[in-house]
Parts: structure tokens; C-alpha cells; sequence
């Protein structure tokens, strides 16, 4: 049989080993690595993960010129651009890794029966979660709903071994790519880009050590420091690795199970199966980025866009812990899960503000922003999602701040510390920078803001007439 030259168009797999596309389609021949920044990429990232993108593609591209390889870079419309580029190279199949938002499943149905109608092999693979999101299902065939089932369906289940690496035969002939300093990924940070891009270290070959280190060092911790927000070598510092899919969530689940049935690295795996239900969730209903899971809480009196939520995105509310996280967010692109639940029940209870206020910042700063687990982090605290917390629960920061950065080293560090130069140093030019002892007023009083919250969700039900989770 002759060798059928193939397109492997990467998305969020940027790695070589453990890919299923790229496995299959060196299998038959030349393959051409592709990426496209195409509308639906283009319009889904922003901000810092523009930025964490660039560094990721750069590796990609030097990580497959020393295979042999070579990474093509195009922008433009999909479908369009995968014409062309099987018209300049003579390929005969296009494969790539199923995603699970909305906007990429349209756009990749689409694409794929445009090709098979041209008669070009289109075939999408796994590998973004840990299996399928639609393999997974209850006794009565539906999608599972709440966290505790699915995950106990799951553990039932055999996960696959990471695939290896590849071994790639380059297509023939000179093929253009476009220059990726032309796509101006940093733009959107500004002046801040130079100082972010130093905070992380970008590659298949960086995930990899993380894994290691976390492996040999802090994950025997784990399960004491996780919540520790003074402790942040205590995190794995794979989320922004396993975004942009520099490593597999199966590599992860292999190395886990080396690891053996270790408390640290038995959270970690939690995490993951965590990670395949918001995919799934997400795969089932697209809408959840938009709309509130539960579509009764349509009825919330969630305020839009206010003063008071953009002084929570400058670190200015008042709140020690929310202004630190905050800054820690700006600075970094990153913030740890602990804070991530403290401010988003700030905003959206204290502050009676609407979770997608909170997830487009979330999705503008964080390095590691993913789609499904956005989604539903978000919904899970403002209590409109799926297996969402009680509404009632609403975290006093105060009190968190007591427990998991008992020596205020965390907010010394943001608010006063080196911290707080940096964030003042990377902030647009019309953020307040203030003199460290100007700390703001709090926007409201934590009593006041828990009862007023609590007095909306009453008049919700009360109007609505729902039974939701909360009893």
C-alpha cells in the first residue's frame, strides 16, 4: 500500500507522545504538523493564555524540527486553510484530537464532512480527557449529573496507557508557514507580557519534570498543604500544561499509578476524574459556558457588569485575601484553587454579581484557562451548576484566610511584599496604585453582604417555586 501523506492539525495536544492523531497518522506516512489560528481559536483565548500559547508553540515547533519535522503555522478560516494546504502538499487525510466545547464541535463537524466530500480522510481521536465524554453514561442512559457516580464509574473503568512517542517522516517539498511573531499573541498584556512569560516554563519536556518533581518531593504533603495558600510548591503546577495538552491527563494517570496508593498522589487522580466530568458536562450541554446549568437561575438577581466587580478584578475590595489572590492572578496568570473559590463566592454572593463576569476575567488572566473546567468551577460556587454547592455556603474569607494562611504570609506577600511591587509594576497605567499602607475600605461588610445574598436566593426560590440542590 502506498504512503498517504497526512495533516495532523494540533489544538489543545501540543506534545508528541500519548497523541493519538499523530500516532495514526505516521502510520501511514508523511506527516505535516499543523496549527491554525483560526476564528474559534482566535475567539476563544485572550489575554495571558494568548501569551502562554505563543511559548507553547515555539517549543512544539523546536521539539518537532528535532524529530525531524517541522511545525506549519497558518491563520485563517479552517476549512479554508486545510484546502489549501492539502492542495499545496498533496495530503490525503486530515486528523486531530476531538475537543469538547461548543464552538469547536460545530466547527469540526463541519469541517469534517466538507473534506469527506472532497474525498479526504477526516477523522478525529481522544486524548484530551481520560476517556470519552460520552462513555460514560447512568443505568438509565443518561449523562451522569453528579460528581460522586461519575467518579466511581470511572475508577471502574480501565483507563488506556499513554501512547508513545512518535517516530515522524517529514512530507516532501517546501511548505510556507506564517511567522508567529506576526500573530502578536503578547498584544493583549501589554507591557505586563515580558514579566508573565518569565513565570512559566512552557513543553512537553517541562511537564514532564513537573510531574517528576511534584512526584518526588511535595506530593507526599499533598493532601495536608493543597489548601495551604502560603504553601504553593504544594500544587502539582500542571494546570497550565494540561490546558494547552504540552502533557496528557493519561501520562498523569500512569505516573499516578507508579506512584502507587500514596494519599498525595490519590487527590491528584481525584482532580482528574474532576476535570473528565466538567468535559463531560460540557460536551453535553454547550450552553453551560453561557447559561446557568440550571436554568431556574435565570431568575437570580445577579447584577451585570458594576464598579464594584471591576474594583475585584484590580485587588481593590477591601478583603485582604480577594485583593492578594487578585494580584496574584494579574501578576502570575495563575491562582490557587483555594483562592479561586474565595473570590468567585465573593463576587457572586457578597457582591451579587453574575458568575460570567467572573469567568471572562478568569478566562482574560489565567495561563491555564480550560473551557469545561471555567465553566464549571464557576457554576459550582455561584450554585447555578451541576453537583453545584449549596448556595448558603458562602466561604468568609476572613475565616479561610485564618485557616489556610495562618501566618499572613500570602497576603503580606501581595498586598505589602515583593508581590504587591510586582503587580504595581505590570498594571495598566489607569489601575490605582497605591502606597503600601492604602488599603481600600471593604466594598461591604461580610454579614451584611452573606445576608443580603441570602435574602436574594429566598426571594429566587420563593418566586420560582424550584427544588434545587440546596434542599
Amino acid at each position: 500500500m502506498s504512503a498517504i501523506t497526512s495533516i495532523v492539525w494540533f489544538r489543545r495536544d501540543l506534545r508528541l507522545s500519548d497523541h493519538e492523531a499523530l500516532l495514526a497518522a505516521a502510520a501511514e506516512g508523511p506527516v505535516l504538523p499543523l496549527f491554525i489560528l483560526d476564528p474559534v481559536t482566535d475567539a476563544a483565548l485572550s489575554g495571558a493564555q494568548r501569551l502562554r500559547l505563543k511559548a507553547s508553540l515555539i517549543v512544539l515547533a523546536a521539539d518537532l524540527k528535532a524529530a525531524g519535522s517541522r511545525l506549519i503555522l497558518r491563520r485563517g478560516e479552517a476549512l479554508a486553510t486545510l484546502l489549501t494546504l492539502i492542495a499545496e502538499s498533496g495530503a490525503r487525510a486530515v486528523r486531530w484530537t476531538r475537543l469538547t466545547d461548543g464552538p469547536s464541535i460545530a466547527r469540526d463537524t463541519r469541517v469534517k464532512a466538507a473534506l469527506k466530500a472532497q474525498g479526504v480522510t477526516a477523522e478525529s481521536h481522544g486524548g484530551l480527557t481520560l476517556l470519552d465524554p460520552w462513555r460514560l453514561k447512568t443505568g438509565a442512559g443518561a449523562p451522569y449529573r453528579v460528581f460522586t457516580p461519575f467518579l466511581r464509574a470511572l475508577t471502574q473503568e480501565t483507563v488506556a496507557a499513554p501512547l508513545p512517542r512518535v517516530r515522524l517522516a517529514a512530507p516532501e517539498g517546501g511548505i510556507a508557514s506564517e511567522d508567529i511573531e506576526r500573530w502578536r499573541l503578547d498584544a493583549p498584556m501589554g507591557p505586563a507580557a515580558p514579566a508573565l512569560a518569565d513565570r512559566f516554563r512552557p513543553g512537553e519536556a517541562a511537564a514532564r519534570d513537573r510531574l517528576d518533581e511534584w512526584l518526588d518531593g511535595p506530593a507526599a504533603r499533598y493532601p495536608e498543604d493543597r489548601d495551604r495558600l502560603d504553601r504553593p510548591e504544594a500544587g502539582t503546577g500542571l494546570s497550565d500544561h494540561l490546558a494547552l495538552g504540552e502533557i496528557s491527563p493519561r501520562t498523569i494517570w500512569a505516573a499516578l499509578d507508579r506512584a502507587g496508593g500514596a494519599a498525595g498522589p490519590e487527590a491528584v487522580r481525584r482532580q482528574l476524574v474532576w476535570r473528565d466530568f466538567a468535559h463531560s458536562l460540557l460536551f453535553h450541554d454547550p450552553e453551560m459556558e453561557r447559561e446557568n446549568w440550571r436554568r431556574e437561575w435565570a431568575a437570580f438577581p445577579w447584577r451585570g457588569e458594576n464598579d464594584d466587580a471591576e474594583r475585584w478584578r484590580r485587588g481593590e475590595t477591601g478583603v485582604d485575601v480577594i485583593d492578594a489572590a487578585m494580584r496574584e492572578l494579574w501578576a502570575t496568570g495563575r491562582m490557587h484553587n483555594r483562592a479561586r473559590m474565595l473570590v468567585a463566592s465573593y463576587l457572586t454572593k457578597h457582591l451579587l454579581t453574575h458568575w460570567r463576569i467572573g469567568a471572562e476575567w478568569f478566562r482574560e488572566t489565567l495561563i491555564d484557562w480550560d473551557p469545561a473546567n471555567n465553566a464549571m468551577g464557576w457554576q459550582w460556587v455561584a450554585g447555578s451548576g451541576p453537583d453545584a454547592a449549596p448556595f448558603f455556603r458562602i466561604f468568609n474569607p476572613e475565616t479561610q484566610a485564618g485557616r489556610f494562611d495562618p501566618d499572613g504570609a500570602y497576603r503580606d506577600h501581595w498586598l505589602t511584599g515583593a508581590g504587591a511591587e510586582t503587580f504595581r509594576a505590570m498594571s495598566p497605567k489607569d489601575w490605582r496604585k497605591a502606597a503600601h499602607d492604602e488599603r481600600p475600605a471593604p466594598m461591604i461588610g461580610l454579614k451584611a453582604g452573606r445576608e443580603r445574598a441570602l435574602e436574594a436566593w429566598a426571594r429566587m426560590r420563593e418566586k420560582t417555586g424550584a427544588v434545587s440542590a440546596e434542599g
